[in-house]
């Protein structure tokens, strides 16, 4: 099914620390982009404009840890497996495999949380990053209010303790996937059939319920640790970023994303483009209008 979704791209698994594989797909020729997909989904989320990215760059589009067909490694303590931190070394070891120190990035929603920790650990490796539909999570967290709270609800569901979230996403992962991203501005109906099932086909393989439950569980804790030091510390993120996110959905509503991302990083442009929150697949041109230029320098 991935064949029609990215064709000519050859997928690959490659080891990284402890043991751990990563899932992905490579194609195109150029320089390298990192592409790094959210909740609840997959590499498959770029379907739709990976085609185009391809003829500019050598595409590199990766299932994070607990996701897809990546590893999903158990739980440590303080979800420290799950840390963005260690996420990010993932797909820094993945681009080295690939045979690239330096790459530019572009990610959503959980992804682009892995990339913010790669602009902060390893900002030589990293040439300019895209993020959508996101802010930065401490941001998020500190500022939570009651829309917030009722429309990402999930945020809370997931960091329950084991094994109550899990053992709920597991009962019935189809209507998990449908229900969660259903239930945005958009509906279900921008997502590719192929997609969906691959979403789903995933959500359900042994350990992926663990895995999305950890990454949020870290996002509440270890993450925000490493987050304050960053702050604390007044040093900036000097890595050129595009910050984009969806006119209907949630992020912009209930946050400020460039103000937020200027608190952190010296060189941000960005805006709202008219979609809600999965705009890689509500918006593909759009976001191809934006990202291409920004990306090719």
């Amino acid at each position: 099914m991935l064949d029609s979704l990215f064709p000519g791209f050859t997928s690959f698994s490659t080891e990284v620390a402890g043991g751990v594989a990563i899932h992905g797909v490579v194609g195109g020729e150029g320089p390298p982009l990192l592409l790094l997909h959210g909740h609840p989904q997959t590499h498959a989320i770029w379907h739709k404009v990976a085609p185009t990215l391809a003829r500019h760059f050598t595409v590199v589009a990766c299932d994070l840890r607990g996701y897809g067909d990546s590893s999903k490694p158990e739980a440590q303590a303080e979800h420290a497996s799950y840390s963005k931190r260690t996420m990010a070394a993932d797909m820094l070891a993945v681009m080295r495999a690939q045979g690239f120190e330096r790459f530019a990035v572009m990610a959503h929603d959980r992804g682009a949380r892995v990339a913010h920790r790669l602009l902060a650990d390893h900002p030589h490796a990293i040439e300019r990053a895209v993020l959508l539909d996101i802010a930065p999570t401490l941001a998020m967290y500190e500022q939570t209010g009651d829309m917030f709270a009722r429309a990402y609800w999930h945020w809370f569901f997931l960091i329950q303790p084991a094994p109550l979230p899990e053992r709920l996403i597991e009962a019935d992962p189809q209507a998990y996937v449908r229900d969660v991203m259903g239930r945005r501005s958009a509906g279900l109906a921008p997502f590719d059939p192929r997609a969906l099932a691959e979403y789903t086909r995933c959500l359900a393989l042994p350990g992926t319920a663990r895995g999305i439950c950890e990454d949020y569980r870290a996002a509440a804790g270890i993450d925000l640790e490493h987050d304050r030091i960053d702050r604390d510390s007044g040093r900036l993120l000097d890595t050129p970023l595009l910050v984009l996110w969806g006119a209907d959905g949630v992020v912009g509503r209930c946050f400020d994303p460039l103000r937020e991302w200027r608190r952190l990083a010296a060189r941000v442009e960005g805006e709202a483009l008219p979609c809600g929150h999965y705009i890689a697949e509500e918006a593909p041109d759009a976001l191809l209008a934006q990202a291409l230029p920004f990306l090719l320098g």
